[in-house]
């Protein structure tokens, strides 16, 4: 198991802001202190050139984030150098999809997340698709069908944004319903697939929807499956409200090693102090322990 992580990531912050520091460095912290898994570090691809980044962004957008010269929202706060933080996010979308191409399995263990930024704006704590990035990276260099999996509490509704009508990509999108950003509500296109998800749905019924979307996700017959790994639907996550827990985040990660193709996951959200137990429970069912 590889695990991509530049700590540099954890140097930026807005005080109060959920999307903290500790996410990483916490998470960091917990797998190298563990013994239950053997895991190999290693960071993401460095200099991500624009043209990689322009497949999913525009030329005004990508100028924006260079610029950093005010907020992009009230969520999305305008750091110094958040262009070199979203471009290493980006490089270990990159890495990992490398690795899975060589049969590895992959987590890349970055901020700041991406799933929620479209083709021209920032929004939503996300100023740079990582995953669509990846995605369409994959599909220039060889790949024929590639399919995202975004179990993240919050629809992604920037990489369903960017990859609409694509005919050699799916999206595959389980979250809660009605929540932040309040899209995802029904399928869109022929290869957009949503899953709304209500508030405080048990976890039996949960898991339900998610296996649905796995068995929708395979008909399309995927050579390589990309994952937005949000653990923002955690039963005490502070910024939603839904019910799994992290033997239900195992169980995704087992889902994810059964389906027979390659894989690889990004970080998205997920705000709880627990977090780095969650992801520890999911790289235990993607290693089948």
């Amino acid at each position: 198991m590889k695990i991509i992580t530049d700590e540099r990531c954890t140097t930026y912050h807005s005080a109060g802001h959920p999307e903290r520091p500790q996410r990483v460095a916490r998470t960091i912290e917990k797998l190298r202190a563990q013994s239950e898994l053997v895991l190999d570090w290693t960071t993401p691809i460095e200099d991500v050139p624009d043209e990689t980044i322009l497949r999913a962004h525009t030329q005004e957008h990508l100028a924006r984030v260079k610029a950093a010269a005010e907020d992009f929202d009230g969520d999305t706060p305008a750091h110094a150098e958040i262009i070199g933080h979203a471009r290493r996010s980006i490089g270990g979308a990159l890495q990992a999809l490398s690795l899975a191409r060589k049969g590895e399995m992959a987590f890349s263990l970055m901020r700041p997340p991406g799933h929620h930024a479209v083709r021209e704006s920032a929004m939503g704590f996300c100023y740079l698709n990582s995953i669509a990035i990846a995605a369409l990276e994959a599909l220039a260099t060889g790949t024929k069908r590639v399919a995202v999996f975004d179990f993240d509490v919050h629809h992604g509704n920037g990489t369903e944004a960017i990859l609409l009508g694509n005919s050699s990509a799916t999206f595959y999108s389980i979250h809660q319903h009605p929540c932040y950003p309040g899209t995802g509500s029904a399928h869109v296109g022929k290869n957009c697939f949503n899953y709304p998800v209500a508030p405080r749905t048990p976890r039996v019924e949960y898991r339900k929807v998610l296996q649905r979307a796995l068995d929708d996700l395979m008909k399309s017959k995927p050579e390589l499956v990309a994952v937005s790994a949000g653990f923002d639907a955690y039963a005490r996550d502070p910024l939603a409200q839904e019910t799994l827990e992290a033997e239900d985040f195992h169980w995704l990660g087992e889902s994810m090693r059964k389906l027979g193709v390659p894989v690889f996951s990004l970080l998205e959200g997920g705000y709880s102090s627990d977090l780095p137990d969650l992801v520890l429970a999911y790289l235990k069912g993607l290693a089948g322990k």
